[in-house]
């Protein structure tokens, strides 16, 4: 499961488990891993504590990092113990061991780096910003903020960050732009995908890096964000955001195609249960595209 020291460097971004899937991916075949995570998560466990702390919200990386430790290392296990009672109840560990080490460092990037250390990771993690942003839309309901209410908004025309301003770490962008291969997704695609996409500084990079740029598309619609939507209709999004992948990776099994003018690779992605990726057969097809 560790990454082959010759292999390609392999940049994946995005967030939750779509993203984790790309990465337990991308460990199959890549020389060398990192992950930009979106953080402008506000539900749950990771909205209370950026709420109480003001830090990033800790859930899409904490899974991140686990996706690319050790699977044997019971650290890796722990952090995604969640609670169910009591002062805790719907914290996961991870989430709060982050918020710890981000408190005892006064940096939550060297908090990631810790964490990775605990669990063993074979790559690095880092936000798509060093702040934590709220994600906008507009939408045919109106300007909505707040990646909760985004992702229950309906039909949306696009997405933006506030403040527009934010930066991500420098590491993020110095691997985009020397990446042998950008994956992009899969995941929610307006709330995690786009929420990356979003941040000027990470989208110009994309412009300019090197590496090619594959965009996973997902299994299905995500009901209410992307309701009616075909893979052309997903990577037309992309496009409208400045995000010009050079192909597309798709399972057609519930996702019509649509005219897509990009090279598409179809193949039977998901699990046996068919509710998201499977990492195996997703690192054969991603493999092939390398480059």
């Amino acid at each position: 499961m560790s990454p082959a020291r010759s292999g390609p460097a392999v940049v994946a971004l995005g967030g939750g488990h779509g993203l984790a899937a790309s990465l337990q991916a991308a460990r199959r075949y890549a020389g060398s891993i990192t992950a930009v995570v979106s953080v402008a998560d506000d539900g749950g466990s990771s909205g209370r504590l950026r709420q109480a702390f003001g830090i990033l919200p800790p859930g899409d990386l904490r899974k991140c990092l686990v996706a690319l430790g050790d699977p044997r290392s019971v650290w890796a296990q722990v952090l995604e113990h969640r609670f169910d009672a009591g002062d805790l109840e719907g914290h996961s560990l991870g989430n709060l061991l982050l918020a710890g080490l981000a408190s005892v460092t006064g940096d939550f990037g060297e908090a990631l780096l810790e964490a990775g250390r605990l669990v063993g990771a074979v790559g690095r993690v880092y936000p798509a910003t060093t702040v934590p942003v709220v994600l906008k839309a507009a939408s045919a309901n109106g300007d909505i903020e707040g990646q909760v209410n985004v992702g229950q908004a309906g039909r949306i025309a696009s997405v933006s960050i506030v403040p527009p301003d934010a930066e991500p770490p420098a590491e993020a962008i110095e691997a985009i732009l020397e990446a042998d291969q950008v994956i992009i997704g899969p995941g929610s695609l307006f709330t995690s995908v786009l929420a990356v996409a979003a941040v000027p500084a990470l989208r110009e990079a994309l412009a300019r890096t090197r590496g090619r740029k594959i965009y996973v598309c997902n299994l299905r619609p995500q009901i209410p964000e992307t309701e009616g939507f075909d893979v052309a209709a997903h990577v037309a999004a992309l496009e409208a955001h400045g995000v010009d992948a050079d192909a597309v990776v798709c399972d057609t099994g519930e996702l019509d195609m649509g005219q897509v003018a990009l090279p598409c690779v179809e193949a039977a992605l998901a699990r046996s249960d068919g509710l998201a990726h499977d990492p195996e057969r997703l690192a054969a097809v991603l493999e092939d595209l390398v480059g």
